[in-house]
C-alpha cells in the first residue's frame, strides 16, 4: 500500500505562492513517479482564504502580519486546520513542506521584519501538523524522509 505524504503544492509546481509563483523541487516532484507514494498537495494559505497573489506575510509576536500591516493570523490558522483535516482524511503521517514559510516552515521562519532575517520557529500549519503527530520535513530534508521510508526517486 502506498504511503500518503502531504506536500506543499508550490513544491510540485503549482503557482500558489504569495506572488503567484511556484518553487518546483525536482526531487519532490519525482516522488510522484514512485508507485509506493501518494502525494497529497496542499497550500494552507489558499485553504485559509488568501488570494493569489497576496501581500507576503511573516510571523511576529505570535501573530501573522502581512507586509502592509494587516493581521492575517486567522486565515493562517484556518488554512492550518484545513491542512490537518486533509492530512487526517488521507492518513498522512508525513509532510514535505516549504521551508521558511509562515505557514509551512519547519525549524526556522522569517522574523516579521521583512528584511530576510531568519529566527527559530515553525509555520502555523507545520506546527499544527507536528502537534498531531505528522512528521514534517522541509524540502532540504527530503533525503532523510526517503531513507526513513526506504523509497527511491
Amino acid at each position: 500500500m502506498a504511503v500518503s505524504i502531504l506536500v506543499s503544492a508550490c513544491l510540485l509546481g503549482t503557482r500558489c505562492r504569495y506572488d503567484g509563483s511556484h518553487k518546483l523541487h525536482e526531487k519532490v516532484s519525482a516522488l510522484r513517479r514512485n508507485p509506493n507514494v501518494k502525494l497529497i498537495p496542499i497550500c494552507p494559505e489558499v485553504l485559509g482564504g488568501l488570494t493569489i497573489p497576496h501581500e507576503p506575510s511573516e510571523q511576529k509576536e505570535g501573530r501573522v502580519i502581512s507586509r502592509d500591516g494587516r493581521d492575517v493570523t486567522e486565515k493562517f490558522i484556518l488554512g492550518a486546520q484545513k491542512a490537518l483535516e486533509i492530512a487526517t482524511r488521507h492518513d498522512c503521517r508525513y509532510a514535505i513542506l516549504k521551508e521558511r514559510s509562515p505557514s509551512c516552515g519547519k525549524g526556522e521562519i522569517y522574523d516579521g521584519s521583512f528584511t530576510g532575517k531568519l529566527v527559530p520557529g515553525n509555520g502555523v500549519s507545520a506546527a499544527l501538523l507536528m502537534q498531531h503527530g505528522v512528521k514534517v520535513y522541509g524540502e532540504s530534508e527530503l533525503d532523510e524522509l526517503i531513507a526513513e521510508l526506504g523509497l527511491s526517486v
